[in-house]
């Protein structure tokens, strides 16, 4: 699924999944990227800077909820919440939401492999900072021409692109800022997202349009996951397509087909994996290693018994799971640093 390539004390792998246009399912593939991780045994953090939203706060507290109702273990990343300000001045309020960034990724440090960023659906300064900082950027898009005005101007005839639009430019121009300060050039991939099955195999218009822009943009297109109920029922208990054995997946065509789908995303998105991370996952689902947590083994009937739900939230600083051992490697590429990215206020181990 993924490549291996180790090294040690790197930085994490930064993958931002972002797209100023609402709706294009940004939280679903974010979160099955987390999980997908967290099952290869990677030490994931996660970041929401949607702090209006709080979509992916929410998934991640809807999972413990559910760990904990059917007293079972899920994967949970190291989780960060980015609060939005309010206040009457714009440079206040930017101020006041940077230095909350500052804390989280003080925080997180060199003690994980990779880092999700979930942004807002517009533009605003720390979306921008979060796409300059990424080694990775994911941007979901529907299969239709009104999502794909974010990236580009279409020519009303002939289809063919004729302009790069505000999104296009900015992802453009973050990696043009990149590359001046570290060198390093940013993976860029666009799915096709929340897309009718029926029409997953066909060739559209669109899809040429989009191997069109990809050219001469620079970025990759990919798999992305269809709209079907399934992604939509499983929010509410915090599940993904990955957990096929947890209470309360359906194990189903349609679930089957969803892992599949999932899978194919992963595949597309070549993301390096620590090796030692692996080896690691596949200890602790043989019993051979147990790590200390509060949740207990035992596992439940679909429908787990309701209990009190507790008073823990997903937070800034007030959600991380235990620290795995030290010692694993990065990913091999630049992550995030105050030398390379010019972002001296940061640095991952301060």
């Amino acid at each position: 699924m993924l490549n291996v390539d180790i090294q040690a004390d790197a930085a994490p792998h930064v993958i931002v999944v972002g797209n100023e246009k609402g709706g294009t399912g940004k939280t679903t593939v974010a979160m099955h990227i987390a999980v997908a991780l967290l099952k290869v045994g990677q030490r994931l953090a996660t970041i929401d800077l949607d702090g209006r939203q709080r979509t992916l706060t929410r998934y991640i507290q809807n999972r413990r909820d559910w760990a904990r109702r059917c007293h079972i273990e899920l994967e949970l990343p190291t989780h960060f919440t980015v609060t939005r300000a309010d206040g009457l001045k714009v440079d206040e309020n930017e101020v006041a939401e940077l230095q909350e960034f500052e804390q989280a990724i003080a925080s997180i440090g060199r003690r994980h492999d990779f880092l999700v960023i979930d942004t807002p659906p517009h533009d605003s300064y720390l979306m921008r900072l979060a796409h300059s900082i990424a080694d990775t950027v994911v941007t979901p898009l529907k299969d239709s021409f009104v999502d794909l005005d974010v990236l580009a101007s279409l020519d009303a005839v002939t289809l063919g692109i004729i302009g790069v639009s505000h999104y296009g430019e900015l992802v453009r121009e973050m990696r043009r800022h990149r590359r001046s300060v570290d060198g390093t050039l940013i993976d860029w991939i666009v799915p096709r997202n929340r897309f009718s099955p029926d029409r997953a195999s066909g060739k559209s218009v669109l899809s040429e349009s989009l191997n069109e822009l990809g050219l001469a943009l620079g970025f990759r297109n990919g798999a992305g996951l269809p709209e079907r109920p399934v992604y939509r029922n499983l929010f509410p208990r915090g599940l993904s397509g990955l957990d096929g054995d947890a209470p309360g997946i359906d194990a189903d065509a349609a679930h089957a087909v969803a892992e599949r789908e999932v899978q194919s995303v992963l595949d597309a998105l070549r993301l390096p994996v620590d090796g030692r991370g692996r080896r690691r996952a596949a200890a602790r689902r043989s019993g051979s290693q147990r790590e200390a947590s509060p949740l207990s083994s035992t596992t439940c009937s679909p429908n787990c018994p309701a209990e009190p739900r507790g008073t823990s939230v997903v937070s800034s600083r007030s959600s991380r799971e235990p620290d795995l051992p030290d010692g694993l490697g990065g990913t091999g590429r630049s992550g995030l640093g105050a030398d390379r990215a010019g972002w001296s206020a940061l640095k991952f181990g301060m």
